[in-house]
């Protein structure tokens, strides 16, 4: 293969920024084919692509033998539809979250991937691959902290649309921590409670923000999350890890800080001394930094789809265990109750 061939459905701002990206930045791939619900949208952004065509059907778009493979930045609801496509094409696809917007569709995903034998659907979690959620993943894998016992995040942003819900910040925002939590602890979360503290007086009438999520993991960690989505700051994401040797925070626009033990000490008197250190760099703010991220999330996608590992990242499986979290999560905030994460057992799906 030479170039990969890839057709974009959805050319909002996600989709447009993927189309730009493949163009400008990513090395091993072509745009061929746009589709989107406004076809004079399409139409617009094709002009400026030399080859690329605009097909109106989403799934004549998926199906069209110009295309190797699919990046799908469409609502939400139409993912099903689109993604049983992908598969029955046998085309691998990069799917914006969510994966489908509830826990049935995505499971029902999951196992018809399972039945073809072979990985076609990467979800895009981007923040695995920013650099600092791969450091802190390293330092974590290496034992650098020994036992992980907790985590703190803060995820602020600035404004949300209008019609933004509150049950959408846990699907559409604390998503995020959801599969943060997931890639850092390398276990399910069992269970979730959302506290809804007073709401922000400048947030929409009928808003509940910020909102605080606490997870438990299959193990018994604690993570919990601060979501606060009408800040009228700016966009704030960090998360601390907290372990029996030490600790690691990300998020503060210099690079990681790490706290951990120094090797121990005898003083004259026998006793064990311990001191700590810190550090941390100077990075790009957050336009670079998830920019990078997204880079190379698309970069490592195509890499794979041309090696014919088609998926190197999150799958289909994470896509459906952040979607029962966050349902739980949904239902945790209507009731004020803690709500076990009703999830079937990966074993229980061949090759899921």
């Amino acid at each position: 293969m030479t170039d990969l061939r890839i057709a974009v459905l959805g050319v909002g701002m996600m989709g447009a920024d993927h189309v730009a990206r493949i163009t400008e930045r990513i090395k091993g791939a072509t745009v061929t084919v746009l589709n989107d619900y406004f076809p004079e949208k399409a139409e617009e952004l094709a002009a400026t692509i030399p080859g690329c065509r605009v097909i109106n059907d989403p799934l004549d778009a998926i199906a069209d033998p110009d295309v190797d493979a699919v990046i799908l930045a469409t609502p939400g609801p139409t993912h099903e539809k689109q993604l049983l496509a992908c598969l029955e094409a046998g085309k691998p696809v990069m799917c914006e979250k969510p994966l489908t917007t509830d826990v049935a569709t995505s499971l029902e995903v999951v196992k018809r991937e399972a039945e073809l034998g072979r990985k076609l659907i990467q979800v895009g979690f981007m923040r695995r691959f920013d650099h600092e959620y791969e450091q802190l993943k390293s330092l974590i894998d290496d034992g650098t902290f020994g036992q992980l016992l907790v985590a703190h995040c803060v995820h602020r942003n600035p404004m949300v649309p209008p019609g933004f819900d509150s049950a959408m910040i846990v699907k559409d925002s604390i998503v995020h921590e959801v599969d943060v939590t997931r890639f850092l602890f390398d276990e399910e979360i069992v269970s979730v409670q959302i506290i809804a503290p007073g709401s922000n007086p400048q947030a929409p009438e009928g808003l509940k923000d910020p909102q605080i999520a606490i997870f438990r993991t299959a193990s018994g960690r604690h993570i919990d999350v601060e979501c606060f989505v009408t800040t009228g700051v700016a966009y704030e994401v960090r998360t601390e890890v907290v372990g029996e040797f030490g600790s690691a925070f990300i998020g503060l626009d210099q690079g990681g800080v790490v706290r951990k033990q120094r090797n121990p000490v005898q003083s004259s008197a026998g006793e064990r001394k311990v001191a700590g250190i810190w550090g941390g760099d100077i990075t790009p703010s957050f336009v670079e930094r998830f920019g990078a991220a997204y880079d190379a999330e698309i970069q490592r996608w195509v890499n794979a789809v041309k090696a014919g590992i088609n998926v190197d990242g999150p799958g289909a499986w994470d896509g459906y265990a952040a979607a029962a979290v966050c349902a739980a999560g949904v239902k945790a905030l209507e009731t004020g109750e803690i709500v076990t994460v009703d999830m079937v057992d990966r074993a229980s799906i061949a090759g899921a």
